[in-house]
């Protein structure tokens, strides 16, 4: 596909403006939930106040899993229709998803070294989200390293699509390999003077995950329309 047919949707129309007010409430929102949460959940029998990490640890593991779903689709998108937008969807929502996959490493980190008495242990939940996180720094190392703009958004939309297949084989690791991890967490598993919490922090965090993927997805839109200035510029100095 020609370069000027591949980018003719992105110079067609302005780039979306997310909103601040949007942007607001998110941060507010979370701001909120983890107050709530810290203030009325008592500390849990086995770990005391460090259970109070699930707020943040559990529903970034869940945006991770979103973000790749934002990815899954709009790679395939592009891979059918070509479409430069869906290229540019799909790198923002992995650029949001590896940031949420690497905090839900670090902080289970951070847990399980008093927990278990070890910061690292090649668990099947650990081991199959860091290979999540590294396929998906690949994916951005990919199209930081390919200068031509069809031949990344093809590249990027394949690792893109493969890569989070891997999702539901992270989710299911618990259940596949019993390991050390505990299986996962969610609203029906847990006592009830916690789930509000977590529902909240839930909600939360799925309005600043739609937030940066917006502002991100922004901004790609603002890059590429660089990028084909500096090209006409180029073609017309010839």
């Amino acid at each position: 596909m020609p370069e000027s047919e591949l980018s003719s949707e992105t110079r067609a129309a302005p780039p979306p403006r997310t909103s601040a007010l949007f942007g607001f409430i998110a941060f507010a929102a979370l701001i909120a939930a983890q107050v709530f949460s810290i203030l009325t959940s008592p500390a849990e029998g086995d770990m005391g106040h460090l259970q109070k990490i699930m707020y943040v640890h559990v529903p970034a593991a869940w945006m991770a899993f979103i973000s790749f779903f934002v990815v899954l689709v709009f790679s395939v998108r592009y891979l059918w229709q070509k479409r430069e937008n869906d290229d540019l969807l799909a790198a923002s929502a992995a650029e949001v998803g590896a940031t949420f996959t690497g905090l839900t490493l670090i902080l289970g980190m951070i847990w399980g070294r008093p927990a278990w008495g070890v910061w690292w242990v090649w668990d099947a939940r650990l081991t199959s989200t860091l290979v999540l996180f590294l396929i998906f720094v690949g994916y951005l190392a990919l199209r930081a390293f390919v200068d031509d703009a069809e031949q990344r958004a093809r590249w990027s939309a394949a690792v893109g699509a493969i890569g989070a297949i891997n999702v539901p084989i992270v989710y299911m690791s618990v259940k596949w390999w019993r390991t050390l991890h505990q299986p996962p967490s969610s609203p029906a598993t847990l006592d009830p003077m916690y789930t509000m919490g977590l529902r909240l922090n839930a909600i939360a965090l799925l309005l600043v995950t739609i937030y940066f993927i917006r502002k991100r997805y922004e901004i790609a839109r603002l890059e590429r329309a660089v990028e084909h200035l500096a090209e006409a510029a180029a073609m017309g100095g010839r």
